[in-house]
């Protein structure tokens, strides 16, 4: 017999799991109609689709090439302040996306990034350092608990077999890490590729030329081309969800 703290906890669960459902639907309902489908076939809403895809990609895997040796020394090395040092790390994750992006405007206010400026404020490449650093923080997080979940003793029996710290790594530590670090990589990109307050800050809004698909259900909403603005945002928690699933794959979320 259940008590009524577990059926409250169940009605609890089934309220909350009911109101992400109705996000999904109601927009999927929306979209179902024909001008709001074929908006996605329109060029300038396959240009942000484009630009959204490859910017958060090449944000992601920059990430992922420097979270990765990261959350490995946070998992295998401790040290005076190491708390602290991972808690720098998480910044991006509690940070205000719009505070973030004024952040990075701020660095570019004096020499060396002043002469940097014109290469990243209002352009292209301003939009893949935002979504780097929005992405970053959530792969050093799974990386590191990734690493921790690995045994340090496998590493130590490959290093007695004959294996450099190098090889041990790649040979060992690695393959055993390769599921936790592509859903990393996959929850960085899922960020990355949804932000709007970083990137719009950084680099505009400039419609045609950095509108990522964000920036673009905001630029259609404000001249109330609804379909439009359905279309992507449906495509863009479609992307999430697909995101999140794979990543429930790769952990061994099935029972």
């Amino acid at each position: 017999m259940r008590s009524w703290v577990d059926w409250l906890c169940l009605v609890a669960a089934g309220f909350s799991v009911t109101l992400m459902v109705a996000l999904v639907a109601v927009q999927v309902g929306y979209t179902g109609s024909g001008p709001a489908l074929s908006a996605l076939g329109q060029p300038d809403v396959q240009a942000a689709i484009w630009l959204s895809v490859w910017t958060s990609l090449v944000g992601s895997l920059l990430a992922l090439v420097l979270a990765v040796p990261t959350g490995y020394a946070l998992a295998r090395w401790r040290f005076p302040g190491a708390w602290l040092a991972e808690a720098a790390l998480l910044i991006p994750v509690t940070m205000s996306p719009m505070a973030l992006g004024v952040a990075l405007l701020l660095l570019f206010r004096n020499p060396p990034g002043l002469w940097l400026a014109r290469f990243f404020v209002f352009e292209v490449p301003g939009i893949i350092l935002a979504q780097f650093f929005v992405a970053y923080a959530f792969i050093v997080l799974v990386a590191r608990t990734t690493f921790s979940g690995i045994d340090p003793r496998l590493e130590q029996v490959a290093r007695f077999l004959g294996c450099s710290p190098w090889q041990a790594f790649r040979r060992v530590t690695l393959p055993l890490a390769r599921n936790g670090i592509v859903a990393a990589f996959l929850l960085g990109w899922a960020r990355a590729i949804g932000d709007f307050g970083s990137t719009s800050t950084i680099a505009g809004a400039v419609k045609g030329y950095t509108e990522t698909m964000p920036v673009a259900v905001y630029l259609n909403m404000a001249s109330v081309s609804i379909d439009r603005a359905v279309a992507l945002s449906v495509l863009l928690t479609l992307l999430t969800i697909g995101g999140l699933v794979a990543v429930r794959l790769l952990v061994g979320g099935r029972r």
